[in-house]
């Protein structure tokens, strides 16, 4: 009831075309948006998720075959793709709005885009975001990572952790580097704070948007390093 009367006060209008919704709509996104979410193609590979050509007798991609990731297997909802398109696209839309116009309000709207889950409850005992530094927590207000992560945690019914993985180092921007300045730039950037936390448990790290891998493979190395048995990645979207 309090919610019709406030969409009745102040009709609601959908998070990525702003068109109106019903005044009884409890989702942020319309279903044109919602159609418009690029799925990655299939087939992917089984470790990273990127699409491949075709499936190997292992599945796996090329990258990952002739250096393995720390992570056991990587997926994302949708691709994201740049380019002078982008505004058309619902979920990088949503994503630039959230993360560099520090929306918050479009958290919800975010966590509408996760269907399917790629990830079944009961295969991981927590969820943990991809950490920020303080000083760009500071600044940005919010970890859009943990407020994605909030929602699958509600999903999966498991436990949200976002203290124990901590970002200890602040990195240089790493737009425009390949995947080897990418690792050495972001090696050793982070710690576990409570090793017993992860001891022997299966961990789902999440991020918003995946590029090469590099930041979530290093958080994986570390939480493995620190006792975790298993350490899944979950990404709002795949950058190809």
């Amino acid at each position: 009831m309090l919610r019709y009367l406030i969409n009745f006060l102040y009709p609601p209008r959908c998070a990525g075309c702003y068109q109106r919704l019903p005044i009884n709509e409890a989702r942020r996104l319309c279903s044109g948006c919602i159609g418009r979410i690029g799925r990655l193609p299939e087939p992917l590979c089984a470790v990273c998720g990127m699409p491949i050509a075709a499936a190997s007798d292992s599945g796996w991609c090329g990258r990952c075959a002739e250096s393995p990731p720390h992570f056991s297997r990587a997926r994302a909802i949708a691709r994201y793709r740049a380019g002078s398109d982008e505004d058309a696209q619902t979920l990088p839309s949503l994503i630039r709005r959230h993360k560099y116009g520090r929306d918050q309000s479009l958290a919800r709207a975010l966590a509408e885009c996760l269907d399917p889950l790629p990830f079944a409850a009961g295969e991981h005992d927590l969820i943990m975001p991809v950490p920020l530094h303080h000083a760009r927590l500071r600044w940005r207000g919010f970890n859009q990572a943990a407020l994605i992560g909030g929602a699958i945690a509600h999903r999966l019914d498991r436990r949200l952790d976002t203290h124990t993985l901590l970002r200890v180092r602040e990195t240089a921007p790493q737009t425009g580097q390949n995947m080897r300045e990418r690792r050495r730039n972001i090696r050793s950037a982070f710690t576990v704070r409570r090793p017993a936390t992860v001891a022997n448990r299966s961990v789902l790290l999440i991020d918003d948007v995946i590029t090469t891998g590099a930041t979530v493979d290093e958080c994986a190395r570390i939480l493995l390093a620190a006792g975790a048995r298993r350490v899944d990645v979950l990404a709002l979207a795949r950058a190809l």
